[in-house]
């Protein structure tokens, strides 16, 4: 449990907060610190067809992408928690709708309402540039974001870079309270695969890509908990804050393991210079091809996801005051215990 405690509050206990997302992965977890700290009137808003499973909680289901639905929503709201996103999207269009334009409406709804004291949009580490300059330097708050995302050749990371920049211009035109948050690779049960900056798996191989570089994990406990206090704490509007925990583990110690503790399999080390040559041979294939090969593997993406980097939660802790709830260690355990029973269910 963090540090903070009522009286740090932008909001007493019995305001509304509405979580969007909030049967997701994260989202669930996010709803839980809430009712810890004693709040209750929480409006939960889902797509799915899942009943509460929180005594209390009112659910409400719809599409973001209603107008409507969005208005109903956000009524009487004086914190919204945006977790809802499109994920796993590969086409630019569906996660510009399901991230950007769900994120408009549901401004639209806050502007109208009149009654908001923060939003909290989740976003993502995949919006950083990580420059090929900044070498081997500290990613934190104060770093870059992608000025053109569209050639990373992620639609996530397009559409979470699109969603950061309309949050921004609604709290300058409309001056709505914000805060950004942005977790690194959100890890525990429920998410079970390895994340793609440790490497990729092709060809019944799996390619190790990271190295010695530390993964910015954060367990999804201790990510809930950042979230959860950026949309209480005094003082923060207009921030951006970084998740990660402590004590983070190298590309190389977390395969390492993951292979001890849930299962072996094959793996091949690509060093740096070769898979950063890689990146560039197959980027300049898929321009001389003019897109008939996707440029998946480029340098932009290189460098956000494999290049050296270190990662801080000062801003995190020393402004929000948040503490990790579970230890890295402790988060592993209940993340590789979760794994395996995978294996043995698969």
């Amino acid at each position: 449990m963090s540090q903070v405690d009522g009286d740090d509050f932008i909001i007493g206990r019995d305001d509304l907060i509405l979580v969007t997302g909030a049967t997701g992965f994260v989202g669930s977890r996010v709803v839980e610190c809430l009712l810890d700290r004693g709040f209750r009137n929480i409006r939960c808003f889902t797509r799915s067809s899942s009943e509460a499973r929180w005594a209390g909680v009112q659910l409400v289901r719809g599409n973001l992408l209603s107008r409507q639905d969005c208005i109903a929503a956000a009524e009487n709201v004086s914190v919204v928690l945006h977790l809802a996103a499109g994920r796993g999207e590969k086409f630019y269009p569906d996660a510009f709708m399901n991230s950007v334009v769900t994120t408009r409406n549901l401004l639209d709804a806050c502007v109208q309402h009149n009654c908001l004291k923060r939003f909290v949009n989740v976003s993502s580490f995949s919006v950083y540039t990580n420059p090929p300059e900044a070498r081997q330097g500290l990613l934190d708050e104060t770093c870059p974001v992608e000025t053109h995302p569209e050639l990373r050749g992620e639609a996530y990371c397009f559409a979470k870079t699109k969603q950061d920049e309309i949050v921004v211009e609604y709290a300058n035109k409309h001056s709505i309270p914000y805060v950004i948050v942005r977790p690194g690779v959100v890890y525990g049960p429920g998410n079970l695969a390895i994340t793609g900056r440790v490497g990729i798996d092709t060809f019944g191989v799996f390619l190790h890509l990271g190295g010695s570089n530390p993964i910015p994990f954060t367990y999804v406990d201790n990510c809930a908990e950042a979230i959860t206090l950026a949309g209480l704490k005094k003082g923060i509007d207009g921030e951006v804050f970084n998740v990660v925990d402590d004590d983070l583990p190298s590309s190389r110690q977390f395969l390492r393991l993951y292979k001890r503790n849930v299962k072996r399999f094959a793996s091949f080390y690509v060093p740096h210079a070769v898979s950063y040559g890689l990146c560039y041979l197959w980027e300049r294939y898929s321009s001389w091809s003019q897109g008939q090969l996707p440029p998946a593997f480029n340098r932009r993406r290189w460098c956000a996801f494999w290049k050296k980097t270190r990662y801080s939660n000062d801003k995190l802790k020393n402004r929000v005051g948040w503490l990790p709830r579970i230890s890295t260690a402790e988060g592993f355990r209940r993340y590789f215990e979760a794994c395996r029973a995978g294996e043995s269910n698969a």
